[in-house]
């Protein structure tokens, strides 16, 4: 019987239907792999029919419903792309982690994590079940069932630069099969997977979606460094050009995320992203500009923020910063903008707005600390100051769009002789002209100026407050006579 079970799944991958003559045996061999991948939804399975009755086109839609996908390619193994990759793997598929930077793919064999969440162990694991696979060859990918795409799309210039999503289209697409499903993460515009990616993909495969293959966006969620909300119980918006392709990648992430939010349309899913990001880099905006008006008004904001905290509804807290940094809050809601203003001929003023504000706090905590080093007789040009923290959030090593780095930068530009402490970041990252030294009481003592820009957990504050000269606190961890807040 197990010859003729594989018999009928080659000639539903030829024919693309099924003939009547097999269906009960299709039918009989796909509901224990049904069960087997999950409970369907009830709202799914609503009127579903004996399976006496099912044709051709209800097994498919029944088919769609279930998870067949062994082998998954992640297309790009960084901080979005490598916890994909891992948690695929603990879910028992054989994953092509695929990534241009033929170093980091090197590193990733060796069993080195560059990525804070994923454990040099975790990694080791899954190189060791022969099921995880780093490499920078796309071929790697032939006979694939899953493809996600979690490349980087930066800006340029203020213009949304999508050629790796476009590289990514263009080397996986000939390996893209009937059946097939391929997912966009990286965040982008709305439009981008149904008008980008997917004529890309059909050129280079000669198929259709939706028909041949499966197509579907879902934004990456991840925040690195947080214990608390991993890949794994963060719920995962999905999406698909068609229900099939919805059906198909709800159900890979179902035995990925332990939750997921499926909406009509990959237009829907990705501006979802933009509007969760577009939210909190407006209302840091707006805290940034109030605490910036606040100091010349001498009101402490920092305690008007907790005090309007203890409000019970209505009220969600936003405190100040450096500025804003990582993978999407500096770029995100420009792609929204962007899109406003080349569809509509219209700007977006809330992001703009937004925007300008938090681009110009690094130079304002710049000025700052360079008036308080005024205020205690001592010039920035020639002075020694100490940086607490280069990455854009605490307890990570991450430094994309980092505030904390364009501080440093302008103060070495005023002259100043910068030190920093950050034990997270790697060598290659620090900024030129920027010495990575220990947090010691000797390295307090010999500065004139100690400026927290980055509030990791392992810094002691309190021996900062106690033996610094002057402090510089622009994230509100230090107490004392010599400490200055933003």
């Amino acid at each position: 019987m197990r010859w003729c079970t594989d018999w009928v799944t080659i000639v539903i991958r030829l024919l693309g239907w099924v003939p009547s003559c097999i269906l009960p045996v299709v039918v009989a061999r796909a509901a224990p792999a049904a069960r087997r991948a999950g409970p369907i939804s009830r709202k799914r399975t609503s009127g579903l029919r004996n399976p006496s009755s099912l044709q051709s086109g209800d097994f498919l839609r029944l088919s769609g419903a279930r998870v067949s996908a062994e082998k998954v390619v992640v297309i790009g193994q960084g901080y979005v792309g490598l916890p994909l990759a891992m948690r695929a793997v603990e879910a028992g598929f054989d994953v092509v982690g695929l990534d241009v930077d033929a170093d980091r793919v090197k590193r990733l064999a060796s069993g080195e994590s560059f990525v804070e969440d994923i454990p040099a162990d975790r990694l080791g694991r899954a190189l060791g079940s022969g099921r995880y696979l780093p490499s920078t060859e796309y071929a790697d990918a032939r006979g694939f069932d899953v493809c996600v795409i979690t490349v980087p799309t930066p800006l340029r210039d203020g213009t949304p630069d999508l050629s790796y999503v476009e590289q990514a289209g263009r080397g996986i697409g000939p390996y893209v099969r009937p059946g097939s499903t391929v997912v966009l993460e990286s965040t982008t515009y709305p439009g981008t997977t149904e008008e980008l990616l997917r004529p890309l993909l059909e050129s280079a495969s000669g198929l259709h979606a939706p028909g041949d293959f499966h197509l579907g966006y879902s934004p990456e969620r991840i925040d690195p460094g947080n214990p608390t909300w991993r890949l794994e119980n963060t719920p995962k918006v999905v999406a698909g050009v068609d229900e099939p392709s919805l059906e198909r990648v709800d159900g890979f992430y179902r035995r990925i995320v332990e939750r997921t939010v499926p909406v009509s349309s990959t237009r829907v899913a990705e501006l979802t992203k933009l509007i969760e990001n577009t939210f909190r880099q407006v209302n840091l905006g707006l805290i940034n500009e109030l605490t910036v008006l606040s100091h010349h008004l001498g009101i402490d904001v920092w305690q008007a923020i907790d005090a309007a905290e203890t409000k019970p509804f209505g009220f969600m807290p936003f405190r100040p910063g450096p500025g804003v940094g990582g993978h999407c809050l500096p770029i995100d809601p420009c792609y929204l903008s962007w899109q406003v203003k080349r569809r509509l001929g219209r700007q977006f003023r809330f992001i703009e707005l937004a925007n300008d504000v938090n681009h110009e706090m690094p130079e304002h905590v710049a000025q700052r600390v360079m008036a308080g080093l005024n205020r205690t007789g001592r010039a920035v040009n020639g002075a020694r100051l100490l940086m607490l923290g280069l990455a854009y959030k605490k307890n990570t090593g991450d430094m994309r769009d980092s505030p904390a780095v364009d501080v440093a930068r302008r103060l070495c530009d005023l002259g100043a002789d910068v030190r920093a402490a950050e034990p997270y970041a790697e060598a290659h990252q620090i900024p030129g002209g920027v010495l990575v030294v220990p947090l010691t009481e000797q390295e307090v003592d010999a500065a004139d100026a100690v400026v927290v820009t980055t509030d990791h957990d392992v810094f002691d504050y309190e021996m900062v407050s106690r033996r610094a000269r002057y402090v510089f606190d622009a994230r509100n961890r230090c107490s004392g006579p010599v400490v200055e807040r933003l």
